[in-house]
């Protein structure tokens, strides 16, 4: 269904159905974020943006998983501080503008959802999920050492639009079914998995699809306090030395090793 984007490999799939550009998870098994993936996710926004034909986007994942979160294996391999800090300079900008889009963005979860995989259903508009009993969503980075960046954690924030939500979803790590995720609003619907792009598009079209596009001005408007908060804190604090600390621990290298071969084994269960 989904084709490989001309020139790129296919850890992001794309296609453009009905001036919507439809990007899909294609990583292994548990489509993890990447390098690559950042990289091709930031030249879709920046299409999407420039382009007055596309309406919006929509964000999917290929096979089981929607996306089990950043690339375990990737972070273990991290040596020194350079590599750290240069990853999450990029991490953090095509984040930032990811959230602040200015079309509309649909995340259609076709399957598991974790970590990184749901900051950015947070970071998207509206957030649609396969109504499936074995589907799992949630944050358990408290559970294996990691806390968040600034802009994971301010996004993560905006999109529960709640303290005492993020405490509960943060704090406790827990994976919830779809049911659960819809009532404590990780999620704005269930959708049979054959009406999911459809209704995806539906949203998009519905938002988009009015005289002089007030869709975009609105959108800014949600964001722009939130976006500017995340863009001054990056300037102000050292959150460099807090990330490397966390994904240079030795500790926390084993536990990422280890809960990665647990994923992979649950993966071909």
């Amino acid at each position: 269904m989904f084709k490989k984007r001309k020139g790129k490999n296919d850890m992001l799939k794309q296609q453009m159905e009905d001036q919507i550009v439809i990007a899909c998870l294609s990583d292994g098994k548990t489509n993890a974020v990447t390098h690559q993936t950042l990289g091709q996710l930031a030249d879709i926004v920046s299409d999407v943006n420039r382009d007055p034909g596309i309406k919006g986007l929509i964000l999917t994942g290929e096979g089981r998983f929607f996306s089990s979160g950043f690339s375990l294996p990737m972070f273990v391999d991290f040596a020194d501080k350079e590599a750290v800090i240069s990853f999450f300079t990029t991490e953090e900008q095509v984040l930032l503008d990811y959230f602040i889009c200015k079309k509309p963005v649909i995340c259609a979860i076709n399957g598991h959802c974790a970590a990184m995989g749901l900051i950015l259903a947070m970071a998207s508009d509206y957030r649609l999920v396969k109504n499936h009993p074995k589907i799992k969503l949630g944050m358990s980075e408290i559970k294996i050492g990691l806390g968040l960046s600034i802009a994971q954690a301010a996004i993560m924030r905006f999109g529960l639009d709640s303290d005492k939500r993020f405490r509960d979803v943060m704090y406790f790590g827990e994976m919830k079914d779809v049911n659960q995720a819809l009532e404590q609003e990780l999620v704005d619907e269930l959708v049979a998995e054959d009406q999911l792009i459809f209704r995806a598009k539906q949203i998009i079209t519905q938002w988009f699809d009015t005289p002089n596009h007030p869709f975009i001005q609105l959108k800014q408007s949600l964001k722009t306090d939130t976006a500017r908060k995340i863009q001054q804190a990056l300037a102000a604090q050292n959150w460099q030395d807090r990330m490397c600390r966390s994904l240079l621990n030795k500790d926390v290298k084993a536990t990422l090793s280890f809960v990665q071969a647990a994923m992979d084994k649950k993966a071909v269960s």
